[in-house]
């Protein structure tokens, strides 16, 4: 008796496992996977990363906040380096596609500059702000940051970020060699940039981006069809099962946004997948991104 329980009990663990390995198969996003040029490669000389904070904002005043520094390998301080910006921290696995693409002469000497949206100093002794179920709430400043359609952020990346990083690396300014990337409410204030400043970026790759009615986002594919064409290059990524909640339904809405710009003539790449709001599909992706966006750069 106590043999025909022990088989039936390792049984029914055994149709658990198969159970919950079916179900972890049949996610959606289990089909992107990071390819070769997202890992390290032996032989290919590896950047530095370096973490700095900026709490001094005029823009965003009463912001605290990190931000990291990429400077490839290759880098020479007498010759002006590309410069791709990220929102949200570092997303991608950037860093590495850097060294392997770089290396090959595929991408040119960029530096990255990866920053975490603004937060607001917690008094002395307050716990970190939690949402109601216990998970990390979203840094303070975030949404306002990236979500409102303005050139806000635009000037505090140009005016205040661009300038303290350029006091130690010779970046360049010209704005076809500038690409700022992001996730989600990071994917549209990517875009933002672009749209409110392309004298100072006009390279542009955003992932699961929330052009949703969160601060006005859905405006955007009737902006883009009723103003001049601007000289912005965007490489766009959505999967089928996005978000969709109180805001809006996010395949939908980067749906329209690619419609938008492929009628009017816009130098754009629309990638629609099956995953979730999430970096998956983007990290898989993101070396032929970057090779698409860089393709027209003169590598150093």
């Amino acid at each position: 008796m106590k043999t025909s329980s022990s088989v039936i009990l390792m049984l029914l663990v055994a149709a658990a496992t198969i159970l919950h390995a079916a179900d972890k198969k049949s996610s959606p996003d289990d089909q992107y996977v990071p390819g070769r040029d997202s890992l390290e490669q032996k032989g290919v000389p590896k950047g530095t990363i370096t973490k700095y904070s900026w709490n001094d904002s005029k823009i965003y005043p009463g912001t605290v906040r990190d931000y990291w520094v990429y400077v490839p390998a290759q880098y020479k301080p007498s010759t002006p380096a590309a410069v791709f910006v990220c929102q949200d921290n570092i997303l991608y696995n950037a860093p590495t596609v850097f060294d392997n693409l770089i290396h090959n002469r595929q991408l040119p000497v960029i530096i990255g500059i990866f920053i975490q949206p603004g937060d607001k100093p917690r008094a002395p002794g307050e716990p970190p702000r939690k949402r109601p179920d216990g998970r990390p709430a979203p840094r303070a400043n975030r949404s306002v940051e990236y979500d409102t359609l303005s050139n806000v952020y635009a000037r505090f990346l140009i005016e205040e970020i661009l300038p303290e990083v350029g006091k130690k690396y010779n970046l360049t300014k010209n704005p076809d060699e500038r690409c700022i990337a992001g996730s989600s409410s990071g994917g549209i204030c990517a875009f933002t940039v672009c749209w409110e400043r392309p004298d100072a970026f006009r390279k542009c790759f955003t992932t699961v981006g929330s052009f949703t009615n969160i601060r006005g986002g859905n405006k955007y594919p009737e902006l883009v069809r009723s103003s001049p064409k601007k000289p912005i290059r965007m490489f766009q990524q959505d999967g089928a099962n996005d978000l969709v909640n109180q805001f809006g339904s996010w395949p939908e809405a980067n749906k329209a946004m690619a419609a938008a710009l492929k009628e009017k003539g816009y130098d754009h790449k629309f990638v629609f997948g099956e995953g979730a709001h999430n970096s998956k599909h983007g990290t898989a992706i993101f070396p032929d991104a970057m090779r698409w966006i860089w393709r027209d750069v003169v590598r150093r």
